[in-house]
């Protein structure tokens, strides 16, 4: 039997992974939220760590425009919190999959970013996980996984999909941006393939570097807009388009967050699927379920 241990098991994506791991009769799980696991703290990360065989940090600071505000603060969870795990692990000599971001890449290109792609990150949040990224090569270069995820929604949490869709009850017409284009993934259909990732990685089956964990295909938040309220059974011409313009943040976003998938395949672990057949699979569970009908 396999132990693993999942930091950051209260967020979205977190939740997914326990609920995935907890399907798996062979391996034993330590599920900690932040409450639990600070993993600024050194000293309680390598005890956390410590006989451990995988680790999957899910914890990090994803507040996007709060990270233009404070850097030092989006720095220290999720550069030097994972340094901390990776250290942590590279001294038990544990496997880390380290979850990271489409945002560690400029947006400006016409074609998907494939793993080895040069990152360029156009924001704080994006320089922060991309130093992540740095350490897990530094310190597990032959034990350390980076998968980068992009337009994550799921029944935990705050999310596009949900959002858009609690909305309809509210507004007769949105107004979502057309001149972005990225990879809606399911959290779920995430988790497991992160279970396989680990799986592999553990049976000396799948190389150590970056991986791309996003569903195929690739659309806006126009388009993911529009077939969200198709797929419920609500008018899509309630949803127009606008430019990212529009709406001024403080963090700019990357304009193109398109993934190639070659990792995967050379590790034998199964693609995800294309972004809108998992959309409508997310929208027959029972958070999605309850906000289409309240949107009726």
């Amino acid at each position: 039997m396999s132990k693993w241990l999942v930091a950051g098991a209260a967020g979205n994506l977190g939740r997914d992974l326990v609920a995935a791991l907890a399907a798996e009769t062979d391996i034993d799980l330590v599920a900690t939220a932040r409450s639990e696991l600070d993993i600024t703290d050194s000293a309680a990360v390598r005890a956390a760590v410590a006989g451990r065989d995988l680790v999957v940090n899910a914890a990090a600071w994803t507040d996007v425009d709060g990270a233009e505000g404070d850097e030092a603060a989006a720095f220290a969870v999720n550069r030097t919190g994972t340094a901390n795990i990776a250290a942590a692990c590279a001294e038990s000599g544990a496997v880390l999959l380290q979850v990271s971001t489409d945002y560690v890449f400029a947006g400006d290109a016409s074609a998907p970013y494939q793993e080895d792609a040069l990152v360029g990150p156009v924001n704080s949040y994006g320089r922060s996980k991309a130093a992540g990224e740095a350490v897990v090569r530094e310190f597990l270069p032959d034990r350390g996984f980076v998968v980068r995820t992009a337009w994550l929604y799921g029944e935990h949490g705050r999310n596009f999909v949900a959002t858009i869709l609690g909305a309809a009850a509210e507004r007769e017409y949105l107004d979502v941006v057309s001149d972005v284009y990225g990879q809606p993934t399911w959290s779920f259909p995430l988790a497991q393939q992160l279970t396989a990732l680990g799986r592999a990685a553990l049976a000396g089956q799948a190389a150590a570097g970056a991986y791309h964990g996003t569903a195929s295909g690739s659309t806006t938040w126009y388009g993911l807009a529009r077939a969200a309220f198709e797929l419920s059974g609500l008018d899509p011409a309630r949803i127009r388009p606008v430019t990212s313009d529009s709406f001024r943040r403080p963090a700019r976003r990357p304009a193109f967050s398109v993934l190639g998938h070659q990792a995967c395949a050379r590790a034998g672990v199964a693609p995800l699927g294309h972004w809108r057949p998992m959309l409508a699979a997310a929208l027959r569970r029972p958070r999605f379920a309850e906000l289409q009908r309240g949107a009726r």
